[in-house]
């Protein structure tokens, strides 16, 4: 903090005197308000935005060298998170992973979702039952706070690190 420099006498030791441990105390308060402040800032529509992005990398980290939901092709290199019941029609359903299977960017983008073959394939992976709860789900209303949706994020990142390891 000073600039002089500085080789630590104990393991533990992570500044030279008492004044650079003022300064770095202050530095790092600054940092954790700042973060707070930032995040203070952010929208309920972002945060539902920035949710959206963890649960679509998460179903592409799930479903990496699966076949496409759709036509049955090898999902690789880049490949969507697609949703049988749209996000536009149906919001309530759009976090909904039964609801999110990895899907080719033909079939997604060019083919509208190829939605009869996905629910071909989709009943042949959730069965009946699963597609019955989508069904009657469709909607329903969801109404997330932003904490929830802060949790979720953090659910959706850990899930990832674990499909990782």
């Amino acid at each position: 903090m000073c600039g002089k420099g500085f080789a630590p006498f104990r393991s533990t030791q992570r500044v030279c005197s008492v004044e650079c441990s003022v300064v770095d105390g202050k530095a790092k308060t600054w940092q954790k308000e700042k973060k707070a402040r930032k995040e203070s800032m952010i929208t309920a529509s972002q945060w539902r935005k920035m949710l959206q992005s963890a649960v679509n990398s998460y179903i592409r980290a799930r479903d990496e060298g699966r076949l496409c939901i759709s036509c049955n092709r090898q999902l690789k290199g880049k490949y969507d998170a697609g949703h049988y019941y749209s996000v536009g029609s149906y919001p309530n359903l759009r976090y909904d992973e039964m609801n999110i299977w990895g899907q080719c960017v033909h079939c997604n983008q060019h083919l509208h979702g190829n939605l009869i073959e996905y629910r071909t394939n989709l009943l042949q992976r959730i069965g009946e039952d699963g597609l019955a709860r989508l069904d009657s789900l469709k909607n329903e209303p969801l109404k997330l706070t932003v904490p929830e949706i802060k949790d979720l994020i953090e659910v959706y990142k850990k899930k990832i690190r674990e499909l990782k390891k």
